[in-house]
């Protein structure tokens, strides 16, 4: 499976942006997907994932703020980011295929590139 993610930009705190991630070569709707993201001279953080059932979760920073969602028929994955805030500012993420627990970056299988957030204050 390639992961391509598109969709970050530099925005003004309190904006939002919607992160997409392609999913191409395989279908992946029996996998759980997530997002994580990278800050400069961080190590990279679990965002958010969802289940190939259903089931979501979020790193406490982003509840209520961020939502994770899929169109399985698409092959798509989405993270829609509202009241952003600069902390949010990093490289985010998309990933496939992973075993619990789902929130451990070294359980996924898939990695796209990135696509950079920069929010302003």
């Amino acid at each position: 499976v390639q992961l391509q993610a598109s969709g970050g930009g530099l925005v003004q705190a309190g904006g939002s942006l919607r992160l997409s991630c392609a999913a191409s070569g395989h279908s992946f709707r029996s996998y759980t997907v997530a997002w994580f993201r990278q800050a400069p001279g961080k190590e990279r953080e679990f965002v958010s994932f969802l289940t190939w059932g259903g089931r979501t979760d979020y790193a406490d920073s982003v509840k209520g703020r961020f939502t994770i969602s899929r169109d399985n028929a698409k092959n798509m994955m989405y993270l829609q980011m509202n009241s952003l805030k600069p902390e949010d500012s990093a490289v985010y993420y998309c990933a496939a295929q992973s075993a619990p627990p789902y929130s451990n970056v070294r359980n996924y299988g898939y990695w796209g590139q990135g696509t950079l957030v920069t929010v302003s204050s």
